[in-house]
């Protein structure tokens, strides 16, 4: 995935999206925003060779290692993505309500110390991606996982039993009301459609 399939799906003219952007050296970033689109749902992005990996979570992420999270990858996105958030205008894609969640750093569990960029790819190629997380919200080991015998792009984020582990976790608790009454006014009004005119009866 490269950021051309990002850029040909926007119209810049219109959506204050980023277009590009370019990672500082050291910590590699994360983020999480809660996106009220058509269908609400959470986007996972990790900062892995430039861009952000990412990944759509239909029902947020979860600290509870029982949860095992559908996550459907997404086109790279570019990394001054990660301070994104705003409303999406009617008409374009992903239109919607965007809201930065979480945001923190990261880490690769199985870290050898070389190239981070190049062991994170090595991972993701394999189906099997660890990181540490240092967000505010999630924190501790998580696994992405690629599912078998499912579509090319379905995956499952699923959090590590350690000490960051909260049974029973919505992601949704820990949205403010603010934000969710914005999605759901936005979602409202954009879904309002002119009720269709009568037809006028034919004379006889």
């Amino acid at each position: 995935m490269s950021l051309a399939r990002y850029k040909q799906k926007r119209n810049f003219g219109e959506t204050t999206e980023p277009f590009a952007g370019k990672p500082a050296k050291g910590k590699h970033i994360f983020v999480v925003q809660r996106h009220h689109a058509s269908r609400l749902h959470y986007d996972f992005r990790l900062e892995i060779d430039g861009v952000l990996k990412s990944w759509a979570v239909p029902k947020g992420p979860s600290l509870d290692p029982a949860d095992k999270r559908l996550a459907m990858q997404v086109e790279d996105h570019p990394y001054d993505y990660k301070d994104f958030e705003g409303t999406i205008p009617k008409g374009n894609y992903g239109a919607g309500t965007v809201y930065i969640w979480d945001k923190g750093t990261f880490e690769l569990l199985r870290d050898d110390g070389k190239d981070f960029d190049k062991e994170a790819l090595k991972e993701i190629k394999a189906g099997d991606l660890k990181v540490v997380l240092k967000g505010r919200k999630l924190k501790g080991e998580f696994a992405l996982v690629k599912m078998k015998g499912s579509e090319d792009n379905a995956w499952l984020l699923i959090k590590h039993r350690d000490k960051y582990v909260k049974e029973q976790y919505d992601s949704e608790d820990y949205t403010p009301q603010r934000v969710k009454e914005q999605g759901l006014r936005e979602k409202a009004a954009g879904s309002k459609k002119k009720a269709p005119s009568a037809s006028p009866h034919r004379s006889r």
